[in-house]
């Protein structure tokens, strides 16, 4: 059977509908300025989608092609030129302009929409919002046409990752246990835990989040098996040989959750913003009205991961409803007036995260550690952690699990 592709007329139209109806409306807006020769090239490209009534020809996509690797190749050496949150954002709606028109081509040449999708993610992932976020209504447009992924079971005679025991689930003693609540009301949370800044389990409150129904590995294969994410490689983002790596979900499932070779994590990701669709099925905590920001202030991460995945003893800046939708996740949090007794490392870069390592603390090189008084629970499917602005948190997951945070201010 042919690989799903582009090739028929009705799925251009498609496409085609989601850019303005006429040249002028692509306005190639950007939200700073850039070297010349960018515009000329933007221009270039948009001329090449308005040229022609109906699909453009094999030429024209071939051209359109190119400009958009030119515009991605240049826009590249920008965005990794210093620290992430110095890259100006014109040049991140450059880049995603590239993956917009290098998407199109792909469609209106009639070939498999797999790479397409992928160059929408990428634009997603590094670049900034262009023509109201077209890419996420382009990449949901095409992601419709590709079959729906499927779980593959672990290998016969794949290297499978030789077990080694893992630590018994640890016992959590009464005296260190956070406390539970079942749907406090919102006066009640922010008297008693908010404003004094306290840790809590809150039960009941996610019970009707469709995410608890529907949610499962599987169901990751399904919906976005086809989507590029960025995955965390290590056992903790402090090792020395952590590091990254972009891949589809469903080579991170194969690769780090069925096959489990070594440690992959999909940490910290702002899924709901790629793929909008997940977003559907979780609700925001009624608590975040308690803050000062807008709902739009809220920043929601997905957690999505292998048993034994490890956040070190670290620090946020805001707020964090940590939201479990299925496996268990051993958490220890200490006050911020501990801080002191944590040994944060020295460098600007790692200054939230304790050097410690919290289940197995070398007493010799951080003798105050012992004076650390330490909060701890099991966090399981349906509860919600309220963990308060710099509260220092240790994370430790028990099964394959994936959690949604909500930091807010």
């Amino acid at each position: 059977m042919a690989a799903p592709g582009g090739g028929d007329g009705a799925l251009w139209v498609e496409v085609r509908a989601l850019l303005p109806g006429a040249e002028e409306g692509l306005t190639l807006a950007l939200s700073g300025e850039v070297e010349d020769c960018i515009l000329p090239l933007l221009r270039r490209a948009r001329g090449l989608l308005y040229g022609v009534a109906g699909r453009p020809g094999a030429a024209a996509a071939a051209a359109l092609r190119r400009l958009g690797d030119v515009l991605r190749d240049y826009s590249w050496e920008k965005l990794n030129v210093g620290p992430w949150r110095e890259v100006s954002k014109a040049w991140r709606q450059v880049y995603a302009y590239g993956c917009l028109f290098g998407a199109l081509a792909e469609v209106a040449a009639g070939r498999p929409l797999a790479p397409a999708v992928r160059l929408c993610d990428m634009g997603l992932l590094m670049g900034a919002s262009v023509l109201d976020n077209v890419l996420v209504r382009l990449v949901r447009v095409l992601q419709a046409r590709l079959p729906r992924g499927k779980r593959r079971a672990a290998a016969e005679g794949s290297a499978k990752r030789v077990r080694i025991d893992p630590p018994p689930v640890p016992v959590v003693q009464p005296e260190d246990e956070l406390p539970h609540l079942h749907c406090p009301s919102l006066e009640h949370f922010r008297d008693n835990y908010l404003i004094p800044q306290k840790p809590v389990v809150l039960e009941g409150i996610m019970d009707h989040w469709q995410c608890m129904k529907k949610w499962s590995v599987d169901y990751f294969c399904q919906v976005a098996g086809c989507r590029t994410v960025p995955v965390e490689l290590g056992t903790r983002y402090t090792d020395e040989e952590w590091s990254q790596k972009l891949m589809t979900v469903s080579d991170f499932i194969n690769q780090y959750i069925v096959n489990e070779n070594n440690v992959g994590y999909l940490a910290q990701h702002q899924l709901f913003d790629q793929i909008p669709e997940l977003k559907e099925d979780i609700s925001i905590p009624d608590y975040c009205c308690l803050g000062e920001g807008e709902e739009d202030d809220i920043t929601i991460n997905a957690w999505f991961g292998p048993e034994g995945t490890i956040s070190p003893l670290h620090q946020d800046p805001q707020q964090n409803f940590l939201a479990q939708v299925f496996g268990r996740k051993y958490i220890r949090l200490c006050s911020p007036q501990d801080s002191e007794n944590l040994y944060p490392h020295e460098s600007q870069i790692l200054h939230n995260t304790s050097q410690v390592d919290v289940e197995d603390p070398d007493f010799v090189r951080f003798p105050n550690f012992r004076k650390a008084a330490f909060q701890s629970c099991i966090l399981m499917p349906g509860q919600v952690l309220f963990i308060p602005v710099k509260y220092w948190h240790y994370v430790r997951s028990l099964d394959i699990s994936f959690s949604v945070s909500f930091w807010w201010s």
